[in-house]
């Protein structure tokens, strides 16, 4: 009811005042707010899609574990729960919690199978993975690998297994953090998260035995009052008169859980991600995969086959990640800093990245973790609709409703050109 004049007027100042940034200094800015009222009004002006299902489901995950989990009290977990939420409220700390809660909920999901009763859960397969082994490889290849065993190998696989695979995913999250298209690394939690807690979904309702179970009690029945075991790790206490690996895989919440392996499936994701940042170092990233796979089952704690599903799990995380979530990397760029602008998902063609492809969502902070109701979730609202705004995936096109009237037919007013600012092509 309004004429097109006042009615263009009106969009440009409001998305100015919701903006309140350039698009360059938005994309790569953090969010240094500690008002609760940011995160309020962001939820409050959220368009809500359907992958916000995902705070559903790792909302019933994380009830589910609290209330299974015995020890430590209701006080700690009441306490845990509360910073959780408080951080989630802050928007200094939103920006770093908000992806890592699928992390959150695979980590206190693994820790809360221990209290799962037997009575509960399926019986253990023995027999399946060793069978599954000699079908595919003609030959156990745990067992062959783990025949010889020698000091320096005993280190050589302690690195990678004992060492690297927990602190890889802080230092991955660091290097793509700098040096990635911003976006990257909130996308690589994510992934991370949710591969890993499929995992130990799937290890939960398909319990295997590992190597060193076969080794030490053959093919005989196995039950869940069974204590897990260190394995070739126990050489590594022994070595440095430690008890580190002993108390630790003697106590694992998930003592059969072979299949799928989270240790090849972290090195596998890690080595994808890594190597969309860094494509250089691709041949890197493949040979500490390798040397990790060598590892696990020179440890005797995974079959071959737990390795490739394990890797087959982060493969499945990180195409659907780079397919629809993932900032594309631009020539010339080598920091976060340097983007001024980022395109999401994989493109169909070879061109090359260009600002007409770009709607105004683009540069709004939401794409990247900002205060804004569209950082709520990746894929969410502006993030998704790339691929149904533009004939080619991940690239925007201006066709949403800010564009309403903004055509080559509508621009017969001078006053358009005068009001919009010229764009570098």
């Amino acid at each position: 009811m309004l004429p097109h004049r006042l009615r263009r007027k009106f969009r440009s100042t409001r998305s100015k005042i919701r903006s309140r940034q350039t698009p360059t200094s938005s994309i790569s800015a953090l969010q240094t707010s500690f008002n609760p009222r940011d995160t309020l009004r962001s939820l409050r002006d959220h368009q809500w899609s359907v992958y916000d299902a995902q705070y559903l489901f790792l909302a019933v995950v994380g009830i589910f574990a609290l209330c299974v989990i015995q020890s430590p009290g209701p006080m700690v977990k009441t306490t845990v729960a509360t910073l959780l939420m408080l951080s989630l409220l802050l928007p200094v700390t939103r920006q770093f919690f908000l992806p890592f809660l699928p992390i959150a909920a695979w980590l206190v999901f693994f820790f809360s199978c221990q209290f799962i009763s037997g009575e509960y859960r399926p019986p253990i397969w023995v027999r399946v993975l060793p069978a599954l082994e000699n079908i595919l490889y003609g030959a156990n290849l745990s067992n062959i690998l783990s025949a010889h065993k020698a000091v320096v190998l005993d280190v050589l696989a302690w690195l990678p297994y004992g060492i690297t695979h927990f602190g890889a995913p802080f230092v991955c999250s660091g290097l793509m953090f700098l040096f990635g298209p911003p976006g990257t690394t909130p996308t690589f939690a994510r992934a991370f998260g949710y591969m890993n807690l499929t995992g130990v979904m799937i290890q939960l309702f398909f319990p295997c035995s590992p190597p060193w179970y076969e080794n030490m009690y053959g093919l005989a029945p196995a039950n869940y009052s069974m204590q897990g075991s260190p394995a070739g790790l126990a050489a590594i206490d022994k070595l440095f008169g430690i008890d580190l690996y002993t108390s630790t895989f003697t106590a694992s919440p998930m003592v059969f859980g072979a299949f799928p392996s989270l240790h090849s499936g972290c090195a596998t994701i890690e080595a994808l991600f890594m190597s969309h940042t860094f494509p250089k170092l691709r041949p890197l990233f493949i040979i500490y995969t390798g040397w990790l796979w060598w590892s696990t089952m020179y440890l005797s704690h995974h079959y071959a086959v737990d390795l490739v599903g394990g890797s087959l799990l982060s493969a499945g995380a990180y195409y659907i990640a780079k397919g629809k979530f993932l900032p594309r990397l631009q020539p010339g760029k080598m920091f976060r800093w340097d983007y001024d602008y980022v395109e999401v998902g994989e493109a169909r063609d070879g061109h090359a990245y260009g600002l007409t492809d770009l709607a105004e969502d683009d540069f709004h902070p939401a794409n990247f973790g900002m205060d804004s109701g569209d950082e709520w979730t990746i894929g969410s609202s502006s993030s998704v609709a790339s691929s149904s705004r533009s004939p080619s995936v991940g690239a925007r096109s201006p066709v949403d409703e800010s564009w309403e009237g903004d055509t080559l037919a509508s621009t017969s007013d001078n006053e358009y050109y005068q009001q919009k600012p010229q764009q570098k092509s």
